[in-house]
């Protein structure tokens, strides 16, 4: 039994979403008559009370698109220290927008109105010039952690009274709303575009779709086209997002209940030195100083556990639904026996 902790996303689509897949009825969705993911769209874009949605082959593209919605080459772009779309796309803000990343000191990859406020760049035409705040929930680096949506509120007020934008990468956005009882209306009332992952948490194999109303999202189909994101019968992918709609959001406390009873555990072992706060599926640790890295690990992948080291001597797990009752307790036994 293989038991892989690395990430939400080594989940493989069930039987009974992999036959939803392949009765899927399809079309050429470069002519935009796929009927099938055309129906994903108008689902989600109804779902967040938002006009359009569109369907990408990552969640790092739909980002990416996001900000060159919203942005011009030289202008600026707030965010985390700690956000995916500054760590971990390859320098995309950079490169495919021209923008630059103002990153604001949070809290777990998260912050206050009050920083936003003070990250804004003044007017002068010396300055690069503030568009966009961006936003992450659930925090990745941040350990799962959720965001206050009043102080998602508070952030709009800023965008608004100063003309910026305000995206969201929710990349597990559906955690975030199990976890605190939100509706995704909330977040279309709140954001100006979405991004939403369908693999991570919700077992698809592929696929994030972004959100917004028609003026921001005219020209996100030029755009996906140019950074090569166009594609033909992609309904059978947008079946098995249909499917994770209907079947694989309330089952997240799941993981989340798993998440917690695994800090538990390992908040009891000598070797651990802190364990970030669990709020939903990602566990995060610190070993402490006199502990070997390599051999925690090794010890774990004796026991045919695998997890991801994040530098610093932390290291991650992420439950899913793919890792079963049977393997849960086969991890906290194993832990136990660290001791």
């Amino acid at each position: 039994m293989i038991i892989d902790l690395r990430s939400d996303t080594v989940t493989k689509p069930s039987k009974s979403m992999l036959d939803a897949m392949f009765s899927a009825e399809v079309g050429d969705d470069v002519f935009r008559e796929d009927p099938t993911v055309n129906k994903l769209e108008e689902r989600l874009a109804t779902l967040f009370g938002k006009e359009k949605a569109l369907f990408f082959p990552s969640g790092s593209m739909a980002n990416q698109i996001a900000i060159k919605l919203h942005t011009q080459p030289g202008e600026q772009v707030i965010c985390d220290k700690y956000a995916h779309i500054y760590n971990y796309e390859v320098g995309g803000v950079a490169f495919h927008s021209g923008a630059s990343c103002k990153l604001i000191d949070g809290q777990r990859g998260m912050f206050t109105a009050e920083q936003v406020e003070e990250a804004i760049n003044p007017s002068e035409y010396y300055y690069s010039q503030t568009r966009l705040v961006e936003v992450e929930n659930t925090t990745n680096k941040g350990g799962g952690a959720c965001w206050d949506f009043q102080e998602f509120e508070k952030i709009k007020t800023v965008c608004k009274r100063h003309n910026l934008g305000f995206h969201i990468d929710g990349a597990r956005v559906w955690n975030a709303m199990v976890a605190k009882n939100e509706m995704p209306v909330q977040y279309g009332h709140t954001f100006d575009t979405i991004s939403v992952c369908l693999s991570k948490g919700l077992g698809c194999p592929v696929g994030s779709v972004l959100i917004g109303d028609a003026d921001i999202m005219k020209r996100s189909l030029s755009l996906r086209k140019l950074f090569g994101g166009n594609m033909r019968q992609i309904g059978y992918l947008a079946a098995a997002g249909l499917y994770a709609l209907d079947h694989n959001i309330e089952r997240l406390a799941d993981d989340h209940k798993k998440a917690k009873e695994i800090g538990v555990e390992l908040s009891t072992l000598s070797m651990i030195k802190k364990v970030e706060p669990i709020e939903t599926n990602i566990v995060i640790f610190e070993l402490n100083e006199d502990v070997d890295e390599a051999n925690f690990l090794n010890k774990l992948k004796e026991n045919n556990i695998f997890i991801i080291g994040m530098g610093s001597r932390k290291l991650r797990m992420v439950t899913h639904l793919d890792y079963t009752d049977a393997m849960h307790n086969t991890l906290l036994e194993v832990l136990r026996k660290l001791k």
